[in-house]
């Protein structure tokens, strides 16, 4: 299991949030945490210590007035750690060829890739054809509605008809290199993982998942490995000392290295 650290930037500031709070009228998110430091900051720090993979995510709407702040927090981080950090947040054929210059070693999607409630396969071919299989991230984020899960896109803020199942799973697999699967219903609370979620993730064996959500104690972390099998990476948000949490960062690194 790694740990892929992530630098979350909304309003152009690094900030921790509750996921199910976001919303792009008036730009509003509960807060666990603003960082008095700025995204490149965080992605020198993940390169002394060697974490790769990790995500930048913008999470103002393009058409905010902070986007153009909150993209230039982006672009620094990326530019202080080049070819090592992903990166998600409105990215379509248009702009995702901007982003893998300025030094993302992925782009991750969602929103483009959903139409009306659904896959969208016409677009996700296109995203492909850009930027390539290997550096495509599908970003699966999904909240819990009638006891299942469903994947929910602009920002987290709109349900899609796409049920999370293995049989979803292993066809998007052969056109992405890796899946980011926040479980928003528990983002940014750390009061426990999706084990539910969990337990079906662990079933891609031998492809990349990335797990977000819920993760607040060492606890936490453990059952993460035990429900996962080991095969799904972390990441840690608004739960590390970094962001104001508890849960010690190089002691987060050691337990991923174990």
């Amino acid at each position: 299991m790694k740990f892929r650290p992530c630098i979350d930037i909304h309003n152009g500031k690094v900030k921790q949030i509750i996921g199910s709070s976001l919303k792009d009228a008036g730009d509003q998110a509960a807060e666990n945490f603003v960082s008095q430091q700025d995204g490149a900051f965080y992605a020198r720090l993940y390169r002394k210590y060697g974490l790769e993979g990790g995500h930048i995510i913008l999470l103002n709407a393009a058409s905010s007035e902070y986007y153009e702040s909150t993209r230039q927090q982006a672009l620094s981080a990326l530019t202080a750690w080049p070819g090592h950090m992903q990166l998600g947040g409105g990215v379509n054929p248009d702009n995702a060829p901007d982003f893998l210059q300025a030094g993302a070693s992925h782009v991750i999607v969602t929103s483009y890739v959903f139409r009306d409630g659904r896959i969208n396969y016409e677009n996700l071919d296109r995203l492909v054809r850009r930027v390539g299989r290997d550096r495509l991230v599908l970003d699966l984020s999904c909240r819990k509605r009638q006891g299942r899960y469903y994947i929910v896109t602009d920002r987290w803020q709109k349900f899609t008809e796409e049920e999370v199942t293995l049989k979803l799973l292993e066809r998007l697999s052969r056109q992405c290199g890796e899946f980011l699967i926040h479980a928003v219903d528990v983002e940014g609370k750390a009061s426990g993982i999706e084990t539910e979620l969990v337990r079906l993730l662990a079933q891609m064996e031998g492809f990349p998942v990335t797990y977000a959500g819920g993760v607040g104690s060492f606890r936490d972390l453990e059952q993460l490995k035990q429900e996962g099998q080991g095969r799904l990476d972390v990441t840690i948000g608004s739960a590390l000392d970094l962001f104001g949490g508890s849960m010690k960062f190089q002691k987060v690194i050691d337990f991923c290295r174990q």
